[in-house]
């Protein structure tokens, strides 16, 4: 039923879809006191209270463009996007050299792979959503030609690992929380957030590249500008402070088009099993 409603929204114009978005969006924020909280705490916490209104429209546009991107023809969709700095993928790629593409939860991110699936074998890492009626969806939805996925758990890193060592291309949400034993605590917009550490060991096998990509919205439903901008931070210290300096690359991504990002997003939550942060680290 779900993949139906999917294919049938993908065939609406893209401003149609994201009129739709920005309505729901604000539909969802009034009727929700938990989701207006959130999403306004989390943007007041990072400085861009000033953006609520443009956030919360922004917020129904990620949800309704999703059929769009994932059910829409790939060529369709390829349409709508333009992207900015590609010559400097070429040319790390061209090196030999892996890439690992990070991509927080900023503008389209669910294009951004799909872009980059269109010049070269990616094989991203996703976790399985908890509904069963979701997964033919997303997973058929992104796992598309040169589209390849892995599991979030062991298996997937021993996958994502391969493909470093031989040179390829892989995609990891940076932004995500991690499950039990698999993150440290690191500031986030000054507040103290469970953080992977799994991006920044990517790069230290074979001395891969990190990108940041995210997919910029246009005005009016005119489409996307998926940006590819060089990781300039230096990886050293412990996993806290390697998984700070990751944050921080995240923080000056985000301050490029703040209303776009994903605020609803439960980015401070304490998963089961792990210690809460020390007390001198929001300071």
């Amino acid at each position: 039923m779900l993949v139906h409603l999917f294919r049938l929204l993908s065939r609406l114009p893209l401003s149609i879809l994201h009129a739709i978005g920005a309505a729901l969006g604000w539909l969802v924020y009034l009727a929700s006191p938990s989701y207006r909280r959130r999403l306004r705490g989390n943007l007041v916490q990072a400085g861009f209270g000033q953006h609520l209104r443009s956030a919360v429209a922004e917020s129904g546009k990620a949800i309704v463009e999703l059929p769009f991107v994932w059910c829409a023809d790939p060529a369709r969709v390829a349409r709508h996007a333009t992207e900015e700095n590609w010559d400097y993928v070429q040319s790390v790629l061209d090196s030999g050299r892996g890439i690992v593409f990070l991509t927080p939860h900023l503008g389209c991110f669910e294009i951004t792979a799909q872009q980059i699936a269109l010049r070269t074998a990616l094989t991203v890492m996703y976790r399985p959503p908890k509904k069963a009626a979701l997964k033919p969806l997303i997973e058929g939805a992104r796992a598309r030609h040169n589209l390849h996925l892995a599991p979030a758990n062991l298996s997937g890193v021993r996958i994502l690992a391969k493909c470093l060592r031989r040179g390829e291309p892989v995609g990891v949400l940076p932004d995500q929380v991690p499950q039990e034993g698999e993150g440290v605590w690191a500031p986030y917009f000054g507040k103290p957030a469970y953080t992977m550490t799994l991006p920044a060991k990517l790069a230290q096998l074979g001395q891969a590249a990190i990108i940041l990509v995210y997919a910029e919205r246009r005005a009016r439903g005119q489409g996307f500008v998926v940006r590819y901008v060089p990781f300039d931070g230096e990886l050293s210290g412990s996993a806290a402070e390697q998984a700070a300096t990751i944050n921080r690359a995240m923080e000056q991504l985000i301050a490029r088009c703040p209303a776009q990002y994903f605020w609803s997003y439960n980015r401070y939550k304490q998963p089961d099993g792990v210690a809460g942060p020390d007390a001198g680290m929001a300071a």
